[in-house]
């Protein structure tokens, strides 16, 4: 079962939610768990696994031949990233960081000018720790794009889902590329998010986004005392989602949070009871 922990708000305890739902499910079973926000990974710090690099991400980027180049800048006309830039009368600049490999102006350049060269833009990594296996992808700074390292990573993965009983997809924040490239083939999203305007906000979108994607949706509401869920439960109604888990503010998760420990709540036993059932 592919599970994605998921949720528009940044803050809201994704990692959380993931690392310690990996752990209690690795009870009994086979669990990888995909860190697939590359801007920021930390799964493998509250889990206290050690990473090995498997794997360099790379992706195409022009290389372009100014013996053949006549200034045309039609390169730069079709690049939807910026990543190629052009004075009148000059040759093209590139910016490499801004490129993601997509070959528009290799195909549009009337005169071949321009040849294919490899950039690495990330990497891969690896870590076990029990019945835990851990992939993490980290997308290197200054790179723009970091879907590239999401959908590298789901590729990588994909001859040895078969080994496990449950994949649990960590996601990044929000409802851009990378989250939808996380959240695409995934069986469940469960959509972690707070009792706040803010929180309901982000829920909405994300629910949205899963809506739109035709993925089923939960929703496990954390610091739930924090204020009136009623907000929640309200948004919970409108997209027939429903709440399987309220974890509480509390201090002994903030003190193993900060300390870069796994949770432990009767709210992650409620989520893999739920995962039982179905």
């Amino acid at each position: 079962m592919r599970i994605a922990i998921t949720g528009g708000k940044g803050g809201t305890g994704k990692s959380t939610v993931a690392t310690a739902l990996a752990v209690e499910l690795s009870k009994e079973n086979k669990v990888l768990l995909i860190d697939a926000d590359v801007d920021c990974p930390n799964d493998d710090i509250i889990l206290s696994i050690k990473l090995k690099k498997i794997k360099d991400v790379e992706t195409m980027i022009p290389e372009i031949d100014k013996d053949k180049c006549i200034k045309c800048g039609k390169c730069s006309q079709v690049c939807r990233e910026n990543a190629i830039v052009q004075i009148r009368g000059e040759f093209p600049i590139l910016v490499p960081e801004q490129c993601n490999g997509c070959k528009s102006c290799k195909i549009v350049c009337p005169v071949n000018a321009i040849n294919e060269a490899k950039q690495k833009i990330g990497e891969i990594s690896i870590g076990k720790k029990g019945n835990i296996t851990l992939i993490s992808g980290k997308i290197k700074p200054g790179i723009e794009e970091s879907s590239l390292i999401v959908h590298a990573i789901k590729k990588y993965i994909k001859a040895k889902e078969k080994e496990f009983d449950y994949i649990i997809i960590d996601t990044a924040a929000g409802t851009h590329c990378p989250v939808i490239a996380a959240l695409l083939d995934v069986d469940l999203g469960i959509a972690v998010t707070e009792p706040t305007p803010l929180g309901n906000h982000d829920l909405i979108l994300i629910l949205e986004l899963m809506k739109q994607l035709k993925i089923k949706s939960k929703i496990v509401l954390n610091r739930s005392d924090i204020a009136d869920k009623e907000i929640i439960e309200k948004t919970s109604e409108k997209f027939n989602s429903k709440i399987i888990a309220k974890i509480p503010y509390s201090k002994k998760i903030q003190e193993a949070y900060s300390k870069g420990e796994v949770i432990k709540d009767k709210g992650i036993e409620r989520i893999v009871e739920f995962l039982k059932r179905k």
